[in-house]
């Protein structure tokens, strides 16, 4: 039996876009400007710690990370944010999404200035400290997932939802060019007040002392713009679906609101305990009515996250191994070490300006016309065609007339990944689960996300190498080469465009309306089988 919605909800989805809602985008937003800042800047670097801590003296090539110190540097730090994501995700609805939101960014903060102050008296005790805070930084990062996504989806209103949670995610997109721009000023300002020959000319001076300070800036600061925001974080009311839905709490939903929302709401404690009171609102996470209701939809949510992170996180990692193959970053041997960064550094700005960020930014835009389910069918599409146009004729790419076509498709790749999947994949669990459980399913969602990464991140190490063990990285045993690594992932997006038809389109419906917490039995069934899509979920 349908039942009227809280007068506080309704205000919130019915409101206009006002100030507290790009307030709430931009403290919600810089979280996750230093999410993508943290996670991707250690790639402008490892060719940087490989040169400072595993110089071979007499050796050909410049010092490389070996195999497993490579994939615990890059890998660590996805390993704490699947963790992080699990446990804030599981928090955020047991204590309230405000209590539990300072602590991942103090967390962040404090792990990124200690990354950066990473000690030891040996390559190995460095690393190794390097890898403990990074652990915890990835913990702290993990926790911002599910809690941002939550909270902007419970203050957004229902027409323009879509929209406000894909602008917190695309703050993503600011934090991997902000990366790159960093790493420019810093190389730059260093390469020019510390004048260094090339490897090739001369081994040892080639790297010079302070390049030891480089890597730790630019780890360092990350913790910058998630302090600048922890103040504004803790003035933040709580959600008002957490206080009434969850917390019963109808009073104090409706004092937080009415503040929040400039106009005066009623406290309908009659209704929250009405809404409590009812079996339909009371199933937990492993209960054989959630599967029944939303079984089908937690797959989608994860296998869909999972299937895109094995191809964004392994393109996005090794992206500077890729140029290199491609001749678009010279030989290591031809640089010195703090040159090799700001080459690194620019061609990862030039592709997050070029593709990334716009990427990001259409989706913003489109979300709420196209809708969440065309937007990432699409996206896993074009990234399976530019996957297998960049792999099958790959030899035609490494010629020197085609490198700067070659690196318009993999842009391509980055832009229908962020125009697709990237986005949605973080949209969608934040809409379609019941508020009492919806900070812990996004926690589940972007977990299966990150052991997705952490497949790309280790498995493209080891795939990417050549077929020839003569070509390959220093203790890598031979690969399947990066051709068939692109086919590879080709493969994996089109699974990732099948699995899209488990996950329910959201756009322009309520929470309430999507989650069945009003109580209707027809919100319900258009959960089960949604009329605006011939596909059954």
């Amino acid at each position: 039996m349908a039942r009227e919605q809280l007068a506080v909800l309704n205000a919130l989805d019915a409101a206009k876009t006002q100030w507290y809602h790009f307030t709430a985008i931009v403290i919600a937003g810089m979280g996750f400007f230093t999410d993508a800042y943290d996670l991707f800047c250690i790639s402008l670097v490892t060719k940087l710690l490989g040169r400072i801590y595993y110089h071979v003296d007499g050796a050909p090539k410049p010092g490389s990370l070996p195999p497993n110190v490579a994939a615990a540097v890059n890998g660590v730090a996805l390993v704490g944010t699947l963790v992080g994501q699990l446990f804030f995700g599981w928090l955020g609805d047991k204590m309230g999404r405000k209590k539990v939101y300072g602590l991942t960014l103090i967390l962040m903060v404090v792990s990124s200035i200690a990354s950066g102050l990473s000690f030891g008296s040996s390559a190995k005790g460095v690393i190794a400290t390097l890898c403990f805070f990074r652990f915890w930084l990835g913990f702290g990062i993990g926790g911002d997932y599910p809690l941002s996504a939550t909270i902007m989806s419970e203050y957004a209103n229902k027409k323009t939802r879509g929209a406000f949670i894909a602008a917190v995610f695309a703050m993503q997109g600011f934090g991997i060019l902000g990366g790159g721009i960093v790493g420019l000023i810093v190389s730059a300002a260093f390469d020019h007040a510390y004048k260094a020959p090339a490897y090739s000319v001369d081994a040892a001076a080639s790297t010079v002392p302070q390049a030891d300070y480089v890597w730790r800036i630019i780890l360092m600061f990350g913790a910058i713009p998630a302090a600048l925001t922890y103040y504004w974080r803790m003035k933040m009311p709580e959600t008002a679906r957490f206080t009434a839905l969850v917390a019963k709490k109808a009073k104090q939903a409706a004092a937080d609101m009415s503040k929040v929302l400039n106009m005066d709401l009623e406290a309908e404690e009659d209704k929250v305990i009405k809404i409590a009171t009812d079996r339909t609102n009371s199933f937990g996470l492993f209960s054989r009515e959630f599967l029944k209701r939303h079984g089908l939809h937690l797959l989608g949510t994860t296998t869909t996250w999972f299937l895109l992170d094995i191809a964004f996180y392994s393109q996005n990692l090794f992206q500077k191994d890729i140029f290199s193959a491609i001749g678009w970053i010279p030989k290591a041997a031809s640089m010195n070490a703090i040159h090799e960064v700001y080459k690194i550094a620019r061609a990862q700005t030039l592709i997050a300006l070029c593709s990334t960020v716009p990427g990001y930014w259409f989706t913003v835009a489109l979300i709420d016309i196209m809708g969440r389910f065309a937007i990432q069918l699409m996206g896993f599409f074009f990234m399976t065609v530019f996957m297998f146009a960049l792999a099958i004729p790959y030899h035609h790419w490494t010629l020197e007339p085609n490198r700067i076509g070659f690196v318009i498709m993999y842009s391509l790749t980055f832009f229908f990944a962020n125009f697709g999947p990237n986005a949605t994949t973080f949209v969608v669990p934040a809409e379609i689960f019941p508020a009492r459980l919806r900070s812990t399913c996004h926690g589940i969602s972007a977990a299966a996300g990150k052991a997705g990464a952490i497949v790309g991140a280790f498995g493209f190490l080891y795939a990417a190498q050549s077929t020839d063990p003569a070509k390959t990285d220093a203790g890598y045993p031979p690969g399947i080469g990066v051709r068939y690594s692109l086919i590879m992932l080709g493969v994996i997006n089109f699974f990732g465009m099948l699995f899209t038809l488990l996950v329910p389109e959201s756009k322009g419906k309520s929470l309430e309306e999507l989650t069945g917490e009003n109580g209707d039995e027809n919100d319900e069934k258009q959960i089960q089988m949604d009329p605006s899509r011939t596909v059954p979920i």
